[in-house]
């Protein structure tokens, strides 16, 4: 439980760092040719003061004194036409980001002076280069799709699948050392004189698999709980006043560069919420424990055929981590091309279906599988539970009694095929 509110204390804290304000900065301009004729682009962040009268002895005291954070000079005589350099003094170290921003600012003034003296306004030019020419995709169906909804889309999907990588491996080892303790101190020897051994081995399956569900549906209904607590927290993040933020040019967080993170961040939610979150979870759901009872059937048929040493077990493990480490590496083709040869294969292949699957039903249906596509993939998955499922149970009851031998892949594959 306390981790989706440690995880949501982190996303809190990088939406607050995104949205907040730096730091201003008061910067006294001392403008003795009047180059800038009093005007200069101020905003939260950078504040410019025109100081004309000041020289820079008293421009120094007043640096000293705090009154400003920092002081230019524009000398007598200076001209658009023989503008060379301005100095920029500040009384404490100026970062990167705000050397940026200070500079564009002065520039964009420059910039405006020279059109002018060209008979040219600011405005026709920003007419001209914001006319930018779109492209927008959309599928037959007439549905369009921008770059931001196919990116949520993308990420979505990817840590999904990314998340059942995890979890295979992370329950799968689970199951596999958890037989090995049985194994090792002898108490499966006891409980198989009640229960057959495939029961044994379905019965540590299924209870771990549903510890581990419901750890993650409580973890979902934590994270979507918290989430919806996100508006109240920053309300000025909300997609629709964002929105009209934007269209007004309103600088209500403080700048430029957080008006943009506000938009971004207000984009990235509007998105989220056009995803189909029932389908997305119920595939997770499904996947998850397919995959989950696919691979732990493996892993406590290794389990139980190991010993004391760990490193029989490290051998053993790596013919059943290599799919999943295929599949992770689909995946990532999946996530940009959904429709692509390899993903339609890893989709449906049991082995990496699990994790290759979740990221093409994060861009819908039709947009990134068929219905029948789904369908087919979740029959294979079945099926292939079924069948290594039945292998490991094979495996399992023999292995489960097996002491001092150096068990093989040869060995396993001789007690899955032996009769009765």
């Amino acid at each position: 439980i306390l981790l989706p509110l440690i995880i949501f204390g982190f996303y809190g804290l990088i939406i607050y760092f995104s949205v907040k304000g730096d730091d201003g900065l008061n910067v006294g301009v001392a403008d003795k040719a009047n180059l800038f004729e009093g005007k200069m682009e101020s905003k939260g962040d950078v504040k410019f003061t025109f100081m004309n009268n000041e020289s820079e002895a008293s421009l120094k005291e007043k640096l000293q004194k705090k009154d400003i954070d920092a002081y230019v000079i524009v000398p007598p005589g200076v001209t658009i036409a023989n503008f060379d350099t301005l100095r920029f003094v500040s009384g404490k170290k100026v970062g990167l980001s705000s050397r940026d921003r200070i500079e564009r600012r002065i520039n964009n003034s420059l910039e405006e002076k020279r059109l002018m003296a060209l008979n040219i306004s600011k405005s026709t030019l920003d007419s001209i280069q914001n006319r930018e020419n779109h492209l927008t995709f959309s599928t037959i169906e007439g549905k369009e799709e921008d770059d931001t909804k196919v990116a949520i889309s993308s990420a979505v999907g990817y840590m999904s699948g990314f998340l059942i990588y995890i979890i295979l491996f992370i329950y799968g080892t689970m199951v596999m050392r958890g037989v090995m303790e049985e194994k090792v101190s002898r108490i499966a020897e006891v409980i198989i004189s009640s229960v057959k051994p495939f029961q044994l081995m379905m019965g540590k399956i299924i209870g771990i698999g549903t510890v581990g569900l419901i750890q993650f549906l409580i973890w979902i209904v934590l994270v979507t709980g918290l989430m919806s607590l996100i508006p109240l927290i920053f309300p000025h993040i909300d997609p629709a006043q964002v929105q009209a933020q934007a269209q007004s040019g309103g600088m209500g967080m403080g700048g430029g560069a957080n008006q943009g993170a506000a938009t971004a961040m207000g984009e990235i939610m509007k998105n989220l919420a056009s995803i189909n979150i029932p389908l997305m979870l119920g595939c997770f759901i499904f996947y998850f424990l397919g995959g989950y009872f696919l691979y732990s059937s493996l892993f406590a048929a290794v389990g139980s055929a190991v010993n004391e040493d760990p490193q029989d077990a490290q051998s053993l493990i790596l013919p059943i981590t290599m799919p999943i480490i295929f599949g992770i590496v689909i995946l990532t083709k999946a996530v940009n091309a959904p429709y692509s040869s390899l993903a339609v294969f890893g989709s449906l292949f049991p082995l990496t279906s699990p994790i290759v699957m979740m990221a093409r039903v994060a861009h819908g249906i039709p947009g990134g599988v068929t219905w029948w596509e789904l369908a087919l993939s979740m029959i294979l998955l079945i099926g292939g539970f079924v069948c290594t499922t039945w292998l490991a149970g094979k495996i399992y009851r023999t292995g489960i009694l097996m002491y001092g031998k150096k068990p093989s892949w040869k060995e396993l594959l001789k007690w899955a095929m032996k009769k009765g």
